[in-house]
């Protein structure tokens, strides 16, 4: 079964827009490998069920001005984005929320194999997110 990566890719930043866990479980494998900007690999689908809950409930973000680029064979695809978000809940290890609003750029890079996800590498620049919510 031939996959369109980019297709896949918008779905899923589609999901991430919509705050929909369930789509967004729905594009990726059971042996997912989540690679966060700060923190240890984290693996499979539970330990990545687990991190979008902390997502929605420490942060309110849209993705903005996504650019998808695939690789020929479809196997990695690299995107840049925009974040726009708001701080609601204080995540573990950062300063305390209080609804501090926020702007960064993102890459993330994909590896797709069966049709699905199979790993996540985030980046961002932490101290840049850091003075945005350090009040």
């Amino acid at each position: 079964m031939s996959i369109d990566v980019r297709d896949l890719l918008q779905g899923y930043f589609n999901a991430l827009n919509d705050r929909d866990i369930r789509a967004c479980m729905a594009l990726v494998s059971d042996e997912l490998i989540l690679q966060p900007n700060q923190g240890f690999t984290e693996h499979g689908r539970d330990a990545f069920a687990a991190f979008l809950e902390r997502q929605l409930h420490c942060y309110r973000e849209m993705i903005e001005s996504l650019v998808i680029l695939v690789e020929p064979q479809g196997r990695h695809a690299a995107c840049e984005y925009r974040v726009i978000g708001e701080y609601l809940a204080t995540d573990d290890g950062l300063p305390d929320a209080c609804g501090q609003r926020y702007e960064m750029r993102v890459g993330a890079f994909f590896e797709i194999q069966h049709g699905l996800i199979a790993r996540i590498s985030l980046h961002f620049n932490l101290p840049d997110w850091l003075a945005q919510v350090d009040d």
